[in-house]
């Protein structure tokens, strides 16, 4: 089995590290020393088709266990072909454009109420930086979330929603981390609004 101590290893890096340890290795456990960390890594775990588990959890430890199956390898390869060419919104701001801040406020607001009227949907829309705030104002989440009920996968980068101390307030989407963030980015057609 082999063992990595990613504490104190700044998003994504104990991904990262992550994959690359499935990749190579019948059993991994990383330890890590928050739940945002242990949140992004069993997701990875699941993406990859590993099995997957927190097997101890403390306020400052958090060592996460993969062990991978026969349909790892296929089911990774299967999904990273899927996200291949698909179009992706990524959205670093809580407005939409330079000028003033209330007019953005309102741009915004008006091109994710509209999006669900389009054709095709993007397959994903990524909010970064003060874009996160969004997923956390009434009036845009039930935006999203239709969008979500249509099939569009919402990811909100976990750095961000820690940063402005957004966990409880998150209305909508998966908490996600840059290293899933830049793979999207690098598969999909990107629109950067």
């Amino acid at each position: 089995m082999k063992e990595i101590d990613a504490k104190g290893l700044a998003c994504p890096k104990p991904v990262v590290l992550a994959k690359k340890a499935i990749t190579s290795n019948q059993e991994v456990l990383i330890i890590v020393d928050n739940q945002t960390a242990a949140s992004n890594l069993t997701k990875l775990g699941k993406k990859m088709g590993a099995e997957v588990s927190v097997v101890e959890e403390s306020e400052t430890e958090f060592r996460v266990m993969f062990k991978k199956t026969k349909s790892t390898d296929s089911e990774n390869a299967d999904s990273e072909s899927e996200t291949s060419g698909a179009k992706i919104y990524l959205i670093p701001s809580d407005t939409m454009g330079d000028g003033e801040r209330e007019l953005g406020q309102i741009l915004i607001k008006g091109f994710i109420s509209t999006i669900k009227e389009l054709d095709p949907l993007p397959e994903k829309i990524i909010f970064l930086n003060s874009g996160v705030k969004l997923a956390t104002k009434e009036d845009i989440i039930f935006y999203l979330k239709e969008l979500e009920e249509q099939g569009v996968e919402i990811l909100l980068c976990g750095t961000c929603v820690d940063y402005y101390e957004l966990q409880e307030e998150v209305g909508v989407g998966d908490i996600s981390n840059m290293f899933e963030i830049a793979d999207n980015l690098n598969r999909g057609d990107v629109v950067t609004i």
